[in-house]
């Protein structure tokens, strides 16, 4: 028998070696080497390919939070994560509810809901693109403008992601983006909220309908707190996501009109591989591989900490 476990712990070893050895090289390894040239001068091309290095510490950093524009993204990307998290929570929220009350047609909404999450983020981008394109107010309007001319309703023409409009550092051009971020990812989170309200034991409810609850006494005190779980799940994947957004942003507005739908992700794009100012982009690829972490450490610490008392 003790044989048998350590040939088999053996044969498990083997197998994983391959796969530690490629996470060690290619995700800690280029972290490593990221850190090594956002702390370089390897500001030029020939500089990258004559291989000189000269460590001049945290200075990346320090330009980059004295760039007006870097600080732009921070807020554009505080902003969007802000509203992309309440918009998608609360839709997929609802729709969830909606489908789990046993609504005629339920499993047809269901994959309707789900369809956007097929799509890529650049084909999402794309067509909200033309969607929210303002064309010239108000001669010749463009999609939604389009609409609300035809309608009599003119006064409600916008410039859409176009705008430079702002309310103190929130730029009014995210709303499209977020607009269309919301639409792709709250069907995700309507099927987490789904399966959650699916997995709640029926017994518990007709209790508390025999104790005298209402529909919405049922929901709020019994079904919701049940929910918080999968609330926390969905926050973290669409906190991930959001921190390091760039395919829809650059499909659908790229930087905008003085950076209003700038992202760090696009400005990384654009210091590395169109300026070649490679230790500064390294260096927002890092600031953004920190944002990320502090969304997904504790909440990994957290899990660890529940499977370790059980």
């Amino acid at each position: 028998m003790k044989k048998r476990l350590k040939k088999d712990t053996i044969i498990g070893i083997a197998i994983a070696i391959p796969s530690i050895i490629a996470i060690a090289i290619f995700v800690y390894g280029f972290i490593f080497w990221t850190v090594r040239v956002s702390m370089s001068n390897w500001n030029s091309f020939s500089s990258l390919l004559r291989g000189v290095y000269k460590f001049v510490g945290f200075k990346n950093y320090i330009r980059l939070f004295q760039d007006d524009r870097f600080i732009t993204d921070l807020w554009n990307t505080a902003f969007f994560t802000l509203f992309f998290l309440l918009g998608s929570i609360a839709l997929g929220l609802l729709l969830a509810v909606l489908l789990d009350s046993k609504i005629k047609g339920a499993q047809v909404f269901q994959n309707i809901y789900l369809f956007p999450m097929a799509v890529s983020f650049v084909v999402t981008g794309t067509v909200w693109s033309w969607i929210f394109a303002p064309g010239i107010i108000p001669e010749h309007p463009q999609g939604i403008n389009l609409i609300l001319k035809n309608l009599g309703l003119n006064h409600l023409m916008w410039n859409w992601y176009t705008s430079t409009d702002h309310w103190g550092p929130f730029n009014l051009a995210l709303i499209p983006v977020i607009i269309a971020a919301v639409w792709q990812l709250s069907g995700y989170t309507m099927a987490m909220y789904l399966a959650g309200l699916r997995g709640i034991p029926i017994e518990i409810e007709e209790a508390a309908k025999v104790d005298g609850a209402s529909g919405w006494q049922i929901f709020w005190k019994i079904k919701f707190p049940l929910l918080k779980p999968i609330t926390l799940s969905a926050m973290i994947i669409l906190g991930h996501i959001s921190l390091k957004i760039f395919d829809l942003v650059f499909a659908m507005t790229g930087s905008g009109p003085n950076f209003v739908t700038d992202m760090p992700s696009i400005y990384m794009f654009e210091l590395t591989f169109r300026s070649n100012r490679y230790a500064r982009g390294s260096a927002i690829a890092i600031i953004m591989l920190l944002m990320v972490a502090v969304v997904i450490i504790p909440y990994l610490v957290n899990s660890m900490k529940k499977e370790v008392r059980l």
